[in-house]
């Protein structure tokens, strides 16, 4: 025998102990979000696997047992039916079926990414009076912008976070749609262009963790990560005055030539913040003399501006508001149809 062959069961035996060097944040977060969630991956595998093993067990035991070969079993060629037999068939999955979604319903209202905390642990709830840590995030191309409005500052590819306290981000993006995903944090999060998310979070043990785009966004993607620190009080405050004493001023014009793409940026802290920056990056604004999208749509829902706008303004037919139950309702009125100051001066000029 070859000694390859020999030292084959030896060899896969060490690989399998070199995955003890495999960090699986999934299954060991440090965040109540992320510990409730994995708990939910558990339990349903585990309820998924009280069917999946007794049926890969009996299908190994009726091909032994029905072999050709085994002369003894019994064969009944006119068997067709056995009231036992379908009850445990369709018992069984049902009632997995109707405790998965059970579980489903009950887990997907609790860690809604957009309801805030009920509690920061296992048996501990939320203290009252308690407000989040507010933490607005935008994922540029190719790194992540954190702004903390409260605090002033800003930092890129660089979070924290002090221990047990309540977090709320606020997530957008600046060109192409990204995902933001702390793993020992909660799940991900969508960041999309001209749109805002939330993620309710809160992480319970100090730390140094990861956190990266979970979603392609181009070439720069591979190196979109950045650190989160879990720190306590007191080092979140130190963590905070370092920013304002080695940061720079983060001005609308700082922050356009920051949106510009780059790969595997170095951390960069800004010790001040344009007023309303945040705001004008989810309305699409941040350029001077630009309209935000939140102005361009209040004027399009009275009608647009100016005779154009005025005049494609239209409410609904009387009929078709008491088809829908609208008949005693206000009368509302909406943009009927798109057109331009020369389209209506050529419908004049006819």
């Amino acid at each position: 025998m070859p000694l390859f062959q020999r030292l084959r069961g030896v060899l896969l035996l060490a690989c399998v102990f070199l995955l003890a060097g495999c960090n699986t944040v999934l299954m060991a977060p440090s965040g109540d979000v992320a510990w409730q969630q994995r708990n939910l991956i558990l339990i349903s595998t585990g309820l998924m696997l009280l069917i999946i093993v007794p049926v890969i067990i009996l299908t190994l035991v009726f091909a032994w047992r029905y072999r050709e070969t085994n002369t003894k079993a019994h064969y009944d060629p006119d068997w067709n039916h056995s009231t036992m037999l379908e009850l445990l068939i369709w018992a069984a999955p049902l009632l997995i079926i109707i405790a998965l979604g059970a579980l489903t319903w009950v887990s997907t209202h609790q860690l809604d990414p957009y309801r805030p905390l009920a509690r920061i642990a296992e048996g501990r709830e939320v203290p009252a009076n308690t407000k989040p840590l507010v933490i607005e995030v935008v994922a540029l191309d190719w790194k992540w912008l954190f702004l903390y409005p409260e605090q002033g500052v800003a930092t890129v590819n660089e979070l924290a976070a002090p221990v047990d306290q309540p977090i709320q981000f606020r997530i957008t993006s600046s060109t192409v749609m990204n995902s933001f995903f702390v793993p020992a944090l909660a799940g991900q999060i969508y960041a999309m262009p001209g749109m805002q998310t939330t993620l309710h979070a809160v992480i319970n043990h100090p730390g140094d963790y990861e956190g990266l785009s979970a979603n392609f966004s181009g070439a720069g993607f591979s190196g979109m990560r950045f650190r989160f620190h879990g720190v306590d009080r007191a080092g979140f405050d130190e963590w905070i005055e370092r920013a304002r004493k080695d940061g720079q001023t983060l001005s609308r014009e700082a922050y356009l030539k920051l949106e510009q793409p780059s790969e595997r940026n170095p951390v960069a802290r800004y010790a001040s913040v344009a007023p309303g920056l945040f705001d004008a990056i989810v309305n699409r604004c941040v350029e001077p003399n630009r309209m935000c999208m939140k102005d361009a749509m209040a004027i399009d829902a009275r009608g647009g501006a100016g005779l154009p706008g005025m005049l494609n303004v239209t409410s609904m037919d009387p009929a078709l508001r008491e088809r829908l139950g609208l008949a005693d309702g206000p009368l509302r009125q909406y943009v009927g149809a798109m057109c331009t100051a020369a389209t209506e001066s050529a419908r004049m000029a006819l």
